[in-house]
């Protein structure tokens, strides 16, 4: 009996991207903006969310269960749109996989080095991210910078409440961002994938002269090198957006639709082993 071949990864293989939930939608935003004829697959980790207060441990498992999730729909290369679960399972998962897999955090590093002029850079977070002192590690890797963090765990809440827009949510802002403004720093990193929808708010109580990075605009140009340099740039005359998640999918339309800036409409609930 013969065995079956498995399918080679073509051009028009989708990219897989996911998340604990809503934030990484803003990722898979800026990839279709910059990406426009690529297949993209979203997961929404919507049964545990959120990652950031969780262990090392329960996010690796997750995060294993949702790439194998993918790697079953074909896919050329996974994004981990998850600022805890890069922190907590990027080496683990390259080394698991065959096919390219990148996470946000060292993309927005290398933006914030070259950014900063008096290389003293700032980190919002979740308290799992914070706690990782990944942004830390990396910088740290490639230059010589003072980094200073802060966790952020209230943003999370405001932003899938729709509150963003209240003297609430303007205050918690203040609240967080002082601390960092005290330190005198002029680059400010967003490491947290729902933070994008804060930019507003926060750019009201930063300093002209700080420059925010967002992660989302940093990792699109990261998968675009990736798929010029191994010839995987699709050849579609459009692209097809398919999103899963975990729970609640009515819940996942609804909220979703703000952190993508478009209705979503090709969703599916599934149960990862």
């Amino acid at each position: 009996m013969q065995k079956k071949q498995k399918k080679k990864i073509t051009n028009n293989n989708p990219i897989g991207i996911f998340d604990s939930g809503f934030g990484g939608l803003t990722v898979m935003s800026e990839i279709h903006k910059v990406l426009p004829y690529e297949n993209l697959i979203y997961f929404g980790d919507t049964a545990h969310v959120p990652y950031g207060s969780k262990s090392q441990n329960v996010v690796a498992k997750f995060s294993k269960e949702i790439a194998s999730f993918l790697i079953r729909q074909k896919v050329k290369l996974i994004v981990i749109a998850c600022n805890t679960a890069t922190a907590f399972t990027l080496p683990i998962l390259q080394k698991k996989f065959k096919i390219p897999i990148v996470g946000v955090i060292k993309p927005g590093a290398k933006i914030a080095i070259l950014t900063s002029k008096n290389k003293k850079i700032g980190v919002i977070g979740t308290e799992g991210t914070i706690n990782s002192n990944s942004y830390i590690k990396e910088i740290k890797k490639l230059a010589q910078i003072k980094v200073y963090q802060q966790a952020c765990p209230l943003f999370v809440p405001i932003v899938e409440e729709g509150l963003i827009n209240c003297d609430f949510a303007n205050a918690i802002v203040q609240k967080y961002i002082r601390p960092l403004l005290n330190k005198k720093i002029d680059t400010l990193v967003l490491g947290c994938t729902h933070y994008p929808l804060l930019k507003k708010i926060i750019k009201r109580n930063i300093k002209k002269n700080i420059t925010i990075i967002d992660s989302a605009q940093a990792i699109s140009q990261e998968v675009k090198n990736i798929l010029i340099q191994k010839n995987l740039l699709a050849n579609n005359n459009e692209s097809n957006l398919k999103f899963y998640v975990s729970d609640n999918p009515i819940k996942f339309k609804k909220i979703g639709c703000r952190f993508l800036g478009k209705k979503i409409i090709n969703i599916k609930k599934i149960d990862l082993e």
